[in-house]
């Protein structure tokens, strides 16, 4: 039972810290471990711990994303490596936990508990085609790195997801998936091998840039490639966590907008796609509106915009500052923020297919079931959604994957009241699914299409005045046109409107043919709109074992508890916990799930470093390993800790035993609830807790 702070985190964190009594105001069992937490890794400074993956035989692989430039060589640079001397669910699967890092040296480099982490490829490594890892090139074959303009990130600097296709019975040889976090966004597919002594080494020759090829330029390419899942069906499914398809900022709805009558105040990323030096949206509102400006949400990911047209084919300008209009190809934002399949990963060049009938957001990860059916779906950022894809069929069986048709759902939370101004710790979410639309792949694109061929001129021709004599006052008046009537190359504000009066008067199935877009390319903003709750904030990884069946359970990590989630209205108002927490769902029948019960909350931004030194803080990608163990992985802001390092640490849940999946038909790894000899569960022992121990969380 973790009745205290102090059993959840273990042995290492002192009684006397972990139980104090919140005289300082924070919120109650924050931290909170149902079961243990054990840091296996600290990655180098500056770096994320991102795409981690377990192999057949129990390596772990995880990427080193974005270091800085100050550690030594060689953890400087992005790269992709694995733990050698460690297999977990080996007969030898023991560790020491960790320590923290407090030496220079030991912040300035990868760390695990036991073996040695080694680099299998890294930023600038040369591959095939002589292009580099990671970096994508213009139709043309030139490098990106070789052109000016706005950049996400710096390319072939952020590795995250990574998954091995296996390529023999034993797991020891194999194609390794990696995303890359950038704009435009790349997978690449690394063939690698495992010699007898435990070795990992990777095949540079043959590895190859996906973004390169003439099947993903066809799909528009990819924008921002995170975290994702290896499909039942075995094959990587990559996430396109495009956080500029925010519509409207934070909790404000389209409706808002129309009601006002201006979206002064309330438009999003999204409504400036096509704006020229799209990046400099902020600061032409802020200069615009003065006092009256506000933060348009997901402005920042507009960066990558000019390289993404370079990618597909656009004349490069004259520099990043050149404010002349790309008139001949540019990106369309409804080819963007989607999951993206590659299929015959083996073949010569695997057949990348985007389920667009998924719906549109910044996904951080898909969790897709053994039914093959139902997906699962995390939206990184600000005031987000959580959504389920059910599809008629399961998804390999469409011989025509233009043909999957299924029915998209987003979640509501139907216990508010019981909810709210409560530690999260004792918060379950009750959630049940609305539905949004049904559609079929084949027809999500031919909607989309329909936009392939605005441009930024056509944002110039919002203005009066005629941008080929005075650009600089046609995009004033084109600016100040989209922030208050909104941007007419794409779905109107008018249009969600008029989709949501006819969801609620007919129903999904009863709207205009013309309207059944919106859920699918808007998902969003439609969800706003009849109600879902949009609320979720920073929605991380989600994982469940694979071969899960009902009774097994699949995670969710919420990298904070606050803005949405902790405010005064809407359908989450729990206590503020900054340094997020993690939930689980037991899968139900038909694989729907109902409930997230929390099972790790990380510390308050104000606790000492005593505390934050042993929590888990700000979780971002999960990996459910095949004993029900769960690997942790940091994206951490430094709040009070001691050290600036993001860690990863493996969960061990309280019911879960090692190497106890057997993938029976009940999926016996800890579905049942603990009790004690009076039959009280550990979750009635929270809400004791609760009773005896009241405080109201800090609100900054």
């Amino acid at each position: 039972m973790a009745t205290s702070v102090a059993a959840g985190l273990g042995a290492s964190v002192p009684a006397t810290v972990a139980a104090q009594d919140d005289e300082d105001g924070d919120t109650p069992h924050a931290p909170y471990v149902r079961g243990e937490i054990e840091r296996f890794a600290t990655t180098a400074l500056g770096a994320e711990v991102t795409g981690p993956f377990v192999t057949q035989g129990g390596t772990l692989i995880f990427s080193l994303q974005h270091p800085s430039r100050q550690n030594p060589a060689p953890f400087n640079k992005g790269g992709i490596g694995y733990v050698k001397g460690h297999e977990f669910g080996s007969e030898d699967d023991e560790f020491d936990e960790l320590g923290i890092p407090t030496t220079n040296e030991q912040q300035g480099r990868v760390r695990v508990g036991n073996g040695e982490y080694e680099l299998l490829a890294q930023e600038g490594d040369n591959i095939a085609d002589n292009e580099d890892l990671g970096i994508p090139v213009t139709p043309d074959g030139l490098a990106l790195t070789e052109l000016e303009g706005s950049r996400y990130s710096d390319l072939g600097y952020t590795p995250d997801m990574n998954h091995l296709v296996a390529t023999n019975d034993e797991g020891t040889e194999g194609l390794l998936f990696t995303n890359f976090e950038a704009s435009p966004g790349n997978v690449t597919r690394m063939p690698i091998s495992r010699d007898d002594d435990g070795s990992w080494s990777a095949d540079l020759e043959g590895t190859s840039n996906l973004s390169n090829t003439e099947e993903m330029r066809e799909l528009g390419g990819t924008r921002i490639n995170c975290y994702g899942d290896l499909s039942p069906w075995n094959t990587p499914l990559s996430a396109e966590e495009e956080y500029a398809h925010t519509r409207v900022s934070l909790t404000a709805t389209v409706s808002d907008v129309v009601e006002e009558g201006t979206g002064v105040g309330y438009r999003g990323a999204a409504q400036f796609w096509n704006r020229p030096n799209a990046s400099e949206t902020q600061s032409a509102i802020d200069e615009l509106y003065g006092e009256d400006s506000w933060t348009v949400q997901g402005n920042w990911a507009l960066s990558g915009l000019k390289l993404h047209a370079y990618y597909l084919g656009a004349q490069p300008l004259d520099g990043e500052d050149d404010p002349t209009p790309i008139d001949d190809v540019y990106p369309n934002p409804y080819r963007t923020g989607y999951i993206v399949d590659f299929r015959e990963p083996e073949a010569d060049t695997p057949q990348p297919i985007k389920y667009w009938v998924f719906g549109r957001a910044a996904w951080e990860c898909p969790d897709v079931q053994s039914d093959e059916k139902t997906v699962y779906l995390s939206s990184d950022g600000d005031s987000k959604g959580f959504y389920k894809f059910v599809a008629d069929e399961p998804i390999p069986s469409y011989e025509d994957p233009g043909d999957i048709e299924g029915t998209l759902h987003a979640a509501k939370v139907t216990n508010h009241d019981a909810a709210a101004a409560k530690p999260p710790a004792e918060v379950d979410l009750e959630i049940e699914w609305i539905e949004m639309g049904r559609a079929c792949n084949r027809e999500v694109e031919s909607w989309i299409a329909e936009y392939d061929d605005v441009t930024q001129v056509d944002y110039l021709e919002h203005a009066e005045t005629d941008w080929e004599v005075d650009l600089e006052a046609a995009l004033e008046e084109a600016d100040r046109e989209v922030a208050e009537n909104g941007n007419a190359d794409y779905v109107s504000d008018e249009e969600i409107v008029e989709w949501a009066d006819q969801w609620e008067d007919e129903g999904p199935d009863g709207v205009d043919e013309e309207l059944r877009r919106v859920p699918f390319i808007e998902t969003r903003a439609a969800a706003k709109e009849v109600g879902a709750t949009v609320e979720f904030r920073k929605s991380e990884g989600i994982d469940s074992v694979t071969g899960a069946e009902p009774g097994d359970y699949v995670y969710l990590g919420i990298s904070e508890v606050n803005d949405g989630m902790s405010d005064d209205q809407g359908d989450v108002q729990v206590d503020r916990v900054d340094g997020g927490l993690v939930y689980r769902a037991e899968l139900e029948e038909g694989y729907d799930v109902s409930t997230l019960e929390p099972v790790i909350v990380g510390p308050d931004g104000s606790d000492p470093a005593e505390v934050a030194d042993e929590a888990l803080l700000n979780i971002d990608n999960v990996y459910v390993m095949d004993d029900g163990r769960v690997l942790c992985c940091e994206d951490a802001a430094q709040y009070g800790r001691s050290y600036p390092n993001d860690c990863l640490y493996v969960y061990t849940p309280e019911e879960a035993e090692p190497n106890a999946h057997d993938g029976s038909e009940n999926g016996e790894n800890g579905a049942e609830e603990p009790t004690e000899g009076d039959g009280t569960t550990e979750h009635d022992e929270r809400e004791t807790h609760a009773e005896e121990d009241e405080t109201d969380a800090e609100e900054e």
